[in-house]
């Protein structure tokens, strides 16, 4: 018999690799929030994953451990995303920067060097 607890966190990381595999742009806040939540519940639910573990246990952990390496990828990719958007958006700042006022950028030291003398 699998522990209610070790049931629980498989749920929970069902819902978290589908919530970030979610990358719509007008919802990202909201899948943000998400994605927290569900970290704190697994969260909750890890002290109650402890030893001795029965053979069955041993078979379904194997099963968790390796969505548990896809919920890191899924979440680093969504995390390089933001990531991207971020930069994007700074690019796009400071652009619009340069365009409205094309000459704060050059140095107004006021010198004149003359290589004649």
């Amino acid at each position: 018999m699998i522990r209610p607890a070790l049931i629980a966190w498989r749920d929970v990381t069902e819902k978290l690799l589908a919530l970030a595999r979610e990358t719509a742009d007008d919802s990202r806040d909201g899948t943000i929030a998400g994605i927290e939540g569900y970290l704190d519940d697994r969260d909750k639910l890890q002290p109650h994953i402890a030893g001795p573990f029965t053979v069955e246990e041993k078979a379904f952990g194997k099963e968790l451990v390796a969505m548990e390496a896809d919920v890191q990828k899924q979440l680093a990719l969504f995390t390089k995303l933001i990531r991207m958007d971020i930069t994007e958006a700074q690019a796009k700042k400071d652009t619009m920067k340069n365009y409205v006022n094309p000459y704060s950028n050059v140095a107004r030291d006021g010198t004149f060097y003359d290589t004649k003398q």
